[in-house]
């Protein structure tokens, strides 16, 4: 992707190098393990992550006590400088779509963390993954979950499966700012357990082809490879791919994100129409 010499956000919080130590440190990676299968790419914060962090919050009730901070390197800051270009490229498309269709569109802030981060929706570990929290309507992320995404689920890796992601996440803001979240969870509230899975799913899918709408209109900036990287990124975080890989079979009851089939054919879909109008995932079963 094309990105140096360009724009960079003023939302983001770089708090990298910033190491907070608990008093309690047992137990912590458990729950970090159970985040990362529940809630890869988390922005289905409200409904699955908050629950388990307040877990970890009463197991760990010492909270964060003292921290230590060095200096970034010299890759460190380039990979943030990255970040907080994509960020301002989000903040672009998504306001001029808001302001095509007459609305205003307020712009998420961005927390960089490393090892753990306290949010509105609870305290997280570097394990939850990249997540977006609709409390504070902040999209957090360790940055060092894109060298296990390659290392650990095989994806390809490159600098733009990092801005699928961050797409992917502003998405999550996307449906909270436009009320798509809160009728999600309304209708939830009264669905079975299996049933409110199915709605986390195409409330996922979506977010995965506002992705795809945002790159389409970041085409003049995209190299050879890059939505290769995108895809590969989606296939290797689908329900089925994560749950093969760790326990060997495939429960589709169980399912919050969707295959890896899905997530790729809705990033599709919104990069090669780059008409939010066409990213309804609600409306039909056949995803």
């Amino acid at each position: 992707m094309k990105w140096k010499g360009r724009r960079k956000s003023s939302n983001v919080d770089d708090r990298r190098g910033i190491s907070s130590k608990s008093k309690i440190l047992g137990g912590g990676g458990l729950i970090g393990i159970i985040i990362l299968l529940v809630s890869v790419f988390g922005g289905e914060t409200g409904k699955q992550i908050a629950p388990i962090l307040e877990q970890f919050n009463q197991s760990s009730s010492s909270g964060m006590v003292n921290s230590e901070q060095r200096e970034l390197s010299a890759e460190e800051v380039e990979i943030g400088d990255f970040v907080a270009t994509v960020f301002q490229d989000t903040e672009d498309v998504w306001n001029k779509i808001f302001q095509e269709n007459n609305m205003v569109y307020e712009e998420p802030g961005m927390v960089l963390f490393t090892g753990q981060v306290s949010t509105a929706c609870g305290n997280a570990t570097s394990a939850s993954g990249p997540f977006y929290c609709p409390g504070d309507k902040k999209v957090y992320m360790d940055l060092d979950f894109f060298q296990e995404l390659e290392t650990r689920y095989g994806a390809k890796g490159g600098d733009f499966a990092m801005a699928y992601v961050i797409a992917h996440e502003v998405g999550h803001h996307v449906q909270t700012i436009l009320g798509i979240t809160a009728k999600v969870r309304q209708i939830q509230s009264k669905k079975s357990q299996v049933e409110a899975n199915k709605m986390t799913v195409k409330q996922e899918l979506q977010a995965d082809f506002y992705a795809g709408v945002w790159a389409y209109h970041m085409k003049q900036y995209l190299e050879e490879g890059d939505i290769d990287e995108a895809l590969s990124a989606a296939h290797a975080v689908g329900d089925d791919a994560i749950q093969k890989r760790v326990r060997g079979n495939v429960t589709p009851d169980s399912f919050t994100h969707g295959t890896s089939a899905q997530r790729k054919k809705w990033f599709t879909k919104g990069f090669k129409t780059g008409d939010i109008r066409q990213g309804d995932t609600y409306s039909s079963d056949d995803l």
